[in-house]
């Protein structure tokens, strides 16, 4: 297969079917263009997770194959519509959980696999009209089965023990299908808020639902056994009888009894095992194995099944059906040569406990290390591999492994290959992406202009690594240009003063590989070169009963094979030693020793075939199995336990419609805040971007924003030095020290594109860095998200103005009136001054306003007019008079205007025009603003503060905002159906419960969408203007 394939952008039918391809060559993963892919009638027995970059392909087909698993990527297939997996080995575990992503599928055939269920997941694949399950396993179905209503083809012939589920009926009104059978009821949603216990309901376990169908298959066997104990019985009492000379109470002939096998005289002790073992095993067909570790058994992963280490003991299962087809086990105790005593003695004690767990009749087999029956080496289909050391038992511990911190370069070649580069941040380039391996944590950093495919290998790199050499306790961190954390610069000994730039070097071709075979000769030792086809390295060349040096000049690995001589292994490691000083090499050269059996992921990678796929699951991210944990208070989580758990969740949390309105703060107190905060502002020095490079604002333009600009303000802050514990106060005062702190609050308008962020970081930031050290805290904030400590320092002196400082005006331009609106959503700390359209629609008698009137023809004169509602205080009114006389420039004229006396030649004009305006804002004091959302892994609502504004509407979100009389749903562009289905439900509940606390006027539902909204729901925000997506 060519490595060039991924030059044909325009490729989109792919037929490899009727081949015998192990595996899914790599180059094919790379073309994206893909719409049609037939892979089947191969002997392909896994996929990787690479073809998550397959998000254009309709049709795939993988029938008649080896494959055991589809990978979770296959979720990535968002434009899948046909999924063919006939005639292959796929049991339930084999289906991705989050296949329910694929909401285009409309064909899904699964004939001929070992499929004991389906997942519920794909019943939320509401296109599906055809569903092959025929010829499988099959127990049951999920009862969401029901729900697919364009469903017009089902076929689950050839599953005998199949029980189609009963169609679930909803419990109270409030509830059903429509609505993911989650009761909406007004009582329930009250008890779920306050925390009060549910009323018992019946049980809706799948899995024991499963297992009580999968027991009938053994209930007449279970009756027959019981029928033949009662005999033994019997006919035990009858022969005591016999014996002690008492007549039979039958006419049925005597009959000798028989003795007593060895595993009749078992009796299982009275004891709980479910700390050792789940319920699970040995329920399924397949094998199981299990390392002992302080005194206690532990599941192995899969990937490491034959791999045995030499001071450790093990027990392994395996589980099959007998020709009655009834469940058999053999279980098995594997002792290494090393193996402490209190590890032999509990590997057998706890195999005998397996036996009894389950309640078999089989015997359990002792193993030892290097004489292993062939039975026990047929279990495993790669053979047995020994590797040297053990883990922690219960009277030894093991000492941590000692990782050495490298960073390797991505190459962009086809397949998954690095190369290691200097542990330094001079060895960085914005083209490449980079693994930096620094033991238990992994960093995936990508340059600015570097390809979403390095990115990708580079993941997957480190969590195969992680997989085999870290034994999954690493934690893997992905990394973009600007948004590093601090450990990661630290590792590579500090941030870079300068720009980071490519490095010509790069460019060349990585050095090519030379493989040695270690030989003893005539009387000395000889190196021959292995012929690898220019550098195209095979699992072939490699021999088991010899030795090899591969010499990548940057590392040199040792390659022992397990039937190799031992002098051939001692002269192997001096030889890498000369080999390693022979010619010029970088510092960080590494020497690597491997076993077969037990080879470094590293030198794994550099050969061809050479792939272990592991199935990660890149649709879960880690700020999402982080959340989990957190919310579910367990640490150390993995992304399948993540899963587990996340299904105990509850399915909805309604608890903010049901709390009271937040209040805002008196006025009295609120100036306090400002005083007391001002009192600690030593000094504050502004900043505006101007092109690449930031400039010290004007003093007169302190307070003026513009929203296209970004701003950065450095405030020094006095800080009271705390005094050390257990000192007696003197009866004299003393002056407390006090010590500074710095904070750097950058602001961004809702205009304004990333590049200022991106700027102040690698410019401003540093800088501030270098002279306040760990003093310095720096703050983003957006337009009207600003924080409450930020807005006092300039006294209600905040105007934002549209566009940008310094852009020039159009000549057409310059005669316009600019509208201001002024107005506190919560207290005068949140009060601002935003221009808004110049419309007199925008007018409410309880606000106050500002319009700029220039001249015709003298844009530096003209008049402000300062509008004054006929319901506002006394206080805003000498508020926004003084606006009016100090923000602007002195060419201007002041004239205040009072509603209802306004110059009808020039202050209409100005407007566009007398219109109706409101007359009350009412909806101020009842304005709430609710988002709904899926992020938790279940559907929740949250309350956003009382001073909101339109950017906290979120596009892939739904909203609710009360407005006193409405209630409106607000539906983001990118919401799913879910969101919108259970945030209308929702509301309608939330009504209810106002109606019921006779909260007000009765509020009415109503809808609306982006970019549609009426006026009733736009005046609830605070400069409301068009939508625009965030800017790069």
């Amino acid at each position: 297969m060519p490595n060039k394939l991924e030059g044909l952008v325009n490729l989109t039918d792919l037929d490899l079917s009727f081949n015998d391809l192990p595996r899914v060559p790599e180059p094919v993963y790379l073309i994206a263009s893909l719409k049609r892919v037939n892979l089947s009638h191969n002997q392909i027995t896994e996929v990787s997770t690479l073809m998550d970059t397959w998000t254009q392909v309709e049709t795939l087909n993988l029938s008649r194959n080896q494959l055991t698993g589809i990978p979770a990527a296959l979720c990535k297939l968002v434009a899948l519509k046909r999924f063919f997996i006939n005639g292959n080995n796929i049991n339930f575990e084999g289906l991705p959980t989050g296949i329910g992503k694929l909401y285009n599928l409309e064909v899904f055939m699964a004939a001929c696999n070992k499929l004991e269920c389906i997942p519920e997941g794909l019943c939320r694949c509401l296109k599906l009209r055809k569903l092959i399950l025929h010829t499988n396993c099959l127990f049951t179905l999920p009862e969401g089965i029901h729900f697919l209503t364009n469903l017009e083809e089902l076929d689950v012939r050839n599953n005998p023990e199949l029980e189609m589920p009963p169609k679930p009926v909803p419990d109270e009104l409030g509830s059903g299908p429509e609505f993911y059978n989650v009761d909406f009821t007004l009582q329930t949603q009250l008890r779920m808020a306050t925390g009060a216990p549910p009323p018992p309901q019946p049980n809706k376990d799948s899995y024991a639902r499963k297992m009580r169908m999968r027991g009938r298959r053994y209930q007449s066997q279970s009756e027959e056994l019981k029928g033949m104990v009662e005999d033994a019985e019997e006919k035990k009492v009858s022969g005591k009888n016999k014996r002690l000379g008492k007549k039979q109470d039958s006419d049925e002939p005597e009959k000798l009894l028989k003795g007593r096998k060895w595993n009749e005289a078992l009796v299982k002790p009275n004891l709980n095992y479910n700390d050792f073992f789940n319920e699970d095993t040995g329920q399924e067909p397949g094998l199981v194995v299990w390392q002992i570790e302080n005194f206690l058994p532990v599941s192995v992963d899969e990937l490491f099944y034959g791999k045995f280490y030499e001071a450790d003991c093990y027990i392994v299962l395996k589980t099959s059906f007998d020709d009655t087809d009834q469940l058999f086990w053999q279980i098995f105790y594997w002792i290494g040569k090393e193996a402490s005593l209190d590890k032999k003695a509990c590997s057998a004690i706890h195999a005998v406990n397996l036996r009894n767990f389950l309640g078999a009749e089989t015997r359990t087999v002792r193993e030892e290390q290097g004489d292993e029956s062939e039975e026990f080496c047929e279990l495993f289909e790669n053979g047995l591999n020994y590797v040297e050391g053990g883990t922690a038992s219960g009277f030894y511990t093991v000492e941590d492994p000692i990782y050495p911190t490298r960073l390797f370069r991505i190459l962009n070649q086809s397949k998954v290959q690095l190369e290691p580069v200097e542990v330094s941040t001079s060895s960085l380039d914005p083209t490449f992406s980079f693994v930096l391996d620094a033991g238990l944590k992994m960093f995936i950093w990508s340059g600015a202009r570097a390809k979403g495919t390095m990115k990708t290998k580079g993941r997957l790199f480190a969590e195969k690594l992680n997989k085999n050499d870290r034994k999954n306790k690493a934690e893997i961190i992905m990394c973009e240009t600007g948004d590093e954390p601090a450990e990661f610069w630290r590792i590579l000994g500090g941030r870079p003063t300068d720009e980071i730039m490519e490095k010509p070097e790069y460019n060349e071709p990585p050095p090519v590989p030379i493989l040695y075979q270690v030989a003893l000769g005539l009387g000395y030792l000889e190196l021959p070169q292995v012929d690898t086809n220019g550098g195209k390295l095979s699992t072939k060349m490699l021999e088991n009963k010899h030795v090899y040096i591969l010499d990548c000049h940057s590392e040199i690995f040792v390659w022992i094979g397990r039937k190799s001589a031992r002098l051939v292994r001692a002269a192997a490691m001096k030889l890498s030693q000369e080999l390693y000083a022979m010619i010029d090499r970088p510092q960080f050269t590494v020497q690597i020793r491997n076993l077969q059996g037990a080879e470094s992921q590293m030198f794994k990678a550099r050969f061809i075939g050479w792939d272990d796929v592991l199935a990660v699951d890149y649709t879960l991210s880690a700020d999402y199995v982080a959340k989990a944990s957190k919310q579910l208070g367990v640490t150390n989580i993995t992304t399948k336990e993540a899963q587990a758990k996340l299904q105990k969740v509850a399915k909805v949390d309604l608890s903010a419609l049901f709390t009271t309105r937040q209040q805002p703060i008196p006025n009295n107190e609120q100036e306090q805040y400002v005083e007391e905060w001002n009192e600690d502002l030593d000094g504050m020095e502004c900043f505006v971007l101007e092109g690449r490079k930031f400039v010290r604002l004007p003093e007169e333009e302190i307070g003026h924003f513009h929203t296209g600009d970004c701003y950065v303000f450095l405030c020094r802050y006095w800080v009271p030095v705390e005094q050390p514990e257990g000192e007696e106060d003197d009866d004299e005062p003393v002056e407390q020290e006090e010590d500074f702190q710095c904070v750097v609050y950058f602001w961004q308008g809702r205009d304004a594109n990333q590049m200022g962020w991106l700027t102040f970081t690698f410019s401003l930031q540093k800088k501030f860095e270098l002279l306040f050290g760990e003093k310095l805290e720096v703050v983003k904030t957006q337009q009207q998200q600003e924080a409450p400590r930020f807005l006092a320092h300039f006294k209600g002196k905040f105007i934002i103005h549209k566009g940008k400082r310094k852009e020039p005006v159009k000549p057409e331009e310059k005669n316009k009136p600019q509208f201001y609106h002024i107005r506190s959503s919560g207290g005068i700390l949140a009060k601002r001054v935003i221009q808004i359209e110049t419309d007199a629609r925008h007018l409410n008698s309880e606000f106050c306003y500002i319009l700029k009137v220039p001249f015709e023809n003298y844009s530096e004169d003209g008049i402000i007019y300062v509008w004054i509602g006929s319901k506002v205080s006394e206080s805003e009114a000498d508020h926004a008079k003084e606006l009016g006389n100090e923000i602007w420039d002195s060419g201007y004229t002041v004239q205040i205007v009072n509603e209802g006396d306004e110059p009808e030649n020039f202050f209409w004009v100005g407007l566009g025009g007398k219109k109706d305006y409101d007359k009350s804002a009412e909806y101020i004091n009842y304005a709430r603003l609710f988002r709904c959302s899926n992020e938790k892994g279940y559907f929740s609502v949250s309350e956003k503060c009382s001073d909101f504004c339109q950017d906290d509407l979120a596009s892939e979100d739904v909203m609710i905002l009360d407005t006193g009389h409405e209630v409106y749903v607000w539906m983001g562009p990118q919401s799913s159906d879910v969101e919108r289905k259970m945030a209308i439900k929702s509301t309608q509940v939330y009504i209810q419960h106002l109606m019921q606390l006779d909260s007000g006027p009765i509020r009415k539902l109503r809808c609306t969408f982006r970019g549609k909204e009426p006026h009733h729901f736009t005046r609830c925000f605070h400069g409301w203007g068009q939508f625009h997506d965030p800017k790069m």
